[in-house]
């Protein structure tokens, strides 16, 4: 189904309660984000009233899809189209997004009350709300401008999450993530020129239709690569994700590491699967480079002795299983079963991540609030007294080594039944591999805190429902593999 708005040309048509829904869920989180920059909320029950409304357009959103299918929207502004797509992938990116979106902000209140966050924590609130809205616009784009507008909105404000700490080392990190992220605008930008300039074309599925595959496509398509991989955090550009997120808040963390760095693969993968389809050398490249952040990421997690620091790590080894998959998405010759599987799963790893690492960084968020120590040994013996913090880190660290029945387990038991039938078995040593460090750093951290001779500690009572709102996210990211196939079926309508 297909709606069209021109503006300056025509009237508009009378909006539907579709398009109520898609105008609350791309503007409303950003108004409610102003707003409570001017009234910023002590408590967390004026979140959970801002929250319905949102959480609403995206469920009625997914029932329009249920009921029509593929939905699309077109403006014309004075000779330039804009396209915005609803289908299976978009409407599951766009429910994880306002879930974390929600959490993260039902999480903030109790947060910012027991912490130093000093005068710019009000700021929080509109940037977050920038954030939410960009990447919900980002998931339904289908043209190129539409994607860079969404794409620089979420990296300027996530750099200004960032470095609201105020600290030294979070500006000087700030200010290094702020650079590189506009280094890769300009050379995707760069991409995006030398495509419109040779195909004159900016839609996507127009592009589809008329790009050639030769120099101009292998070039434009590392100029965009690099952009975004450079945003993505894709190894080995991954030098700024640690120290920005060592000085950053829990919930900036929180988001940044469950879903601004998502959205850059996303879109990464979109273009590369027109500009580079059956191409051999590309995707392969990219997946050496996935076994090698699997690797290297695994190994900083394990020798690290701070704890945001494996955290973040850990998100550099497990972009490394998306990476992996790109011969299976993008290469010559896979059947269509094996695509098919090898797509399945490398959204399903996706979209457990995000509410894992989410959970995991509030969780850690946790431990340092309470305890006031931000180093494993430091940690040691909080068992006692912070059991459900560990819990919701146990839960979490569950689905990051893919372990059944969380959706860690059935993502990876896709993409190794895709790498199987395709016999790429250096891909399956590979998640291997990452699941045995993965488990070597978890367990390296619960060693210390399950340490019964460490010496007591003054802890700091946590904010209610801190906790709760982290355990809801590593469950859910837990039931996503019980309860895979739902996510799964409506994924179809997304698959290339």
């Amino acid at each position: 189904m297909i709606w069209r708005f021109g503006l300056f040309d025509s009237t508009f048509e009378p909006l539907l309660p579709t398009h109520w829904a898609l105008l609350v869920a791309l503007g409303l989180p950003l108004l409610l984000g102003m707003l409570a920059a001017l009234f910023p909320p002590k408590r967390a029950w004026p979140v959970v009233l801002a929250s319905v409304p949102v959480l609403a357009s995206g469920l009625m959103l997914l029932s329009a899809y249920d009921q029509a299918g593929l939905l699309r929207w077109h403006w014309d502004i004075a000779g330039v189209q804009l396209s915005l797509r609803l289908n299976g992938l978009s409407v599951l990116l766009l429910l994880m997004t306002q879930v974390i979106g929600v959490a993260a902000a039902l999480y903030t209140p109790g947060y910012l009350r027991l912490s130093e966050t000093g005068p710019l924590a009000r700021w929080l609130w509109p940037l977050m709300g920038v954030v939410l809205s960009a990447l919900s616009l980002i998931w339904l784009a289908t043209d190129l401008l539409t994607l860079y507008a969404g794409l620089e909105l979420m990296g300027l404000a996530a750099v200004g999450m960032l470095m609201l700490s105020g600290k030294v080392a979070a500006l000087v990190a700030g200010m290094r993530y702020l650079l590189l992220a506009l280094m890769g605008s300009l050379t995707y930008l760069l991409g995006v020129a030398l495509i419109l300039g040779h195909w004159g074309r900016l839609d996507l599925q127009g592009l589809a239709e008329v790009v050639e595959h030769g120099p101009v496509a292998w070039f434009a398509a590392a100029l965009v690569g690099a952009g975004l991989a450079l945003k993505a955090a894709l190894f080995p550009l991954h030098a700024w994700l640690t120290p920005v997120h060592e000085n950053a808040w829990t919930p900036v963390s929180a988001l940044h590491a469950a879903l601004v760095i998502k959205a850059s693969l996303f879109i990464l993968l979109q273009l590369w699967s027109i500009l580079l389809p059956d191409t051999f050398y590309a995707p392969r490249v990219i997946a050496w480079l996935g076994l090698l952040a699997i690797v290297w990421g695994g190994l900083l997690a394990w020798r690290t002795d701070s704890l945001k620091t494996l955290v973040a790590s850990s998100t550099v080894g497990q972009l490394g299983y998306l990476m992996v998959a790109f011969p299976l998405l993008l290469g010559p010759d896979i059947a269509p079963l094996t695509r098919a599987l090898a797509w399945e799963g490398f959204w399903l790893q996706l979209m457990g991540h995000a509410f894992a690492k989410a959970a995991m960084f509030m969780a850690a968020g946790n431990l340092i609030l309470a305890t006031g120590e931000s180093t494993l040994k430091g940690l040691a013996g909080t068992s006692r007294r912070l059991p459900l913090s560990l819990l919701v880190f146990g839960i979490a660290s569950i689905t990051l080594m893919g372990l059944p029945p969380s959706s860690g387990f059935t993502a990876k038991w896709l993409l190794l039944q895709a790498m199987v039938l395709s016999q790429q078995w250096w891909a399956v040593a590979a998640l291997l591999i990452g699941t045995l460090l993965t488990a070597a750093y978890i367990f390296r951290l619960f060693r210390y805190c399950f340490d019964e001779t460490a010496p007591r500690h003054c802890y700091q009572p946590l904010a209610p429902g801190m906790d709760l709102i982290a355990l809801t996210l590593a469950l859910i990211a837990f039931a996503l593999g019980l309860l895979a196939h739902f996510p799964l079926e409506l994924m179809h309508g997304g698959s290339p």
